[in-house]
């Protein structure tokens, strides 16, 4: 696990890939899509002027949101979406590794970075798991989503492993949007549980969290850094030709000191870096 700076992590900002061809547009309704329903499921609501605004934090304080958010609503919402959202690295590295056996191939480096990813959301899951135990609805809730989800993945990756691509980088555009809404929330004095709440143990042994940062609201900043490095890598994954190009994440440059993708968030590109930036 890469270690964050704090300005590495304060400097993680909202952003957006314009949807530049129809399988970017199939990715981008499909998640406005599963937003909504997410949404409807875990009560979420929040002012529209807020999400507009590249940087969450300044707005909420700029204007107020007409909805308020709780601690235990906020919980919720991270469960259910961390309890899927380790569904997509580990269908692309199976069915990756799964094809390099049969082709007997190497992959180029993606099935490593795949489920690093799948790996990764599950330890954000088991951190909120100490700090909420969900109810026997919300189980139900996450078994039905995980199931349908799972297979719908398994077989749109069989199909288009690009568009999968695009559509997980769209997904943790929306990830860094809610946590950075949440850590406006604990900055405006809005969850007043959180202000000075220790981060549980799990946390601070995976993130190595330093002392005197150990907080929620820094366990938030480094679950934030992590959906932004999904995010880039998902994107870039998605401007490769999916079965010659090497994962540019998990290569060798012959310019090192030339900004290039990296494991950690240094040279971080929100919206990820075009195949002739790489390959």
């Amino acid at each position: 696990m890469h270690r964050f700076t704090e300005k590495q992590m304060d400097d993680i900002v909202v952003a957006h890939r314009e949807a530049k061809d129809w399988s970017d547009w199939i990715a981008l309704g499909t998640v406005r899509l599963l937003r909504w329903g997410t949404d409807l499921c875990t009560g979420y609501r929040h002012d529209k002027e807020v999400s507009k605004s590249e940087t969450a934090a300044a707005a909420a304080v700029e204007k107020p949101p007409k909805f308020t958010m709780n601690e235990r609503k906020w919980l919720i919402r991270f469960i259910f979406l961390e309890s899927v959202a380790g569904v997509p690295g580990m269908v692309g590295g199976m069915l990756r590794h799964l094809r390099s056996m049969r082709k007997l191939r190497r992959d180029n480096g993606w099935i490593e970075t795949l489920l690093e990813e799948a790996y990764n959301e599950r330890m954000h899951l088991l951190t909120f798991l100490k700090m909420a135990e969900p109810g026997w609805f919300m189980r139900i809730m996450v078994l039905g989503a995980q199931g349908v989800f799972f297979n719908g993945f398994f077989f749109a990756y069989l199909i288009s492993p690009r568009i999968c691509h695009r559509f997980v980088g769209y997904l943790e555009e929306e990830a860094v949007l809610t946590y950075s809404r949440a850590i406006a929330d604990i900055e405006a004095g809005k969850l007043p549980k959180w202000t000075n709440m220790p981060a549980p143990d799990i946390a601070v042994g995976y993130w190595k969290m330093p002392e005197g940062s150990q907080t929620v609201k820094d366990l938030l900043m480094y679950v934030r850094a992590d959906e932004a490095k999904h995010r880039e890598v998902n994107h870039t994954l998605g401007n490769l030709d999916q079965n010659e190009d090497p994962n540019p994440f998990n290569s060798n440059y012959y310019n090192p000191e030339k900004p290039h993708p990296t494991k950690s968030i240094t040279h971080m590109r929100p919206t990820g870096w075009e195949r002739d930036e790489v390959i």
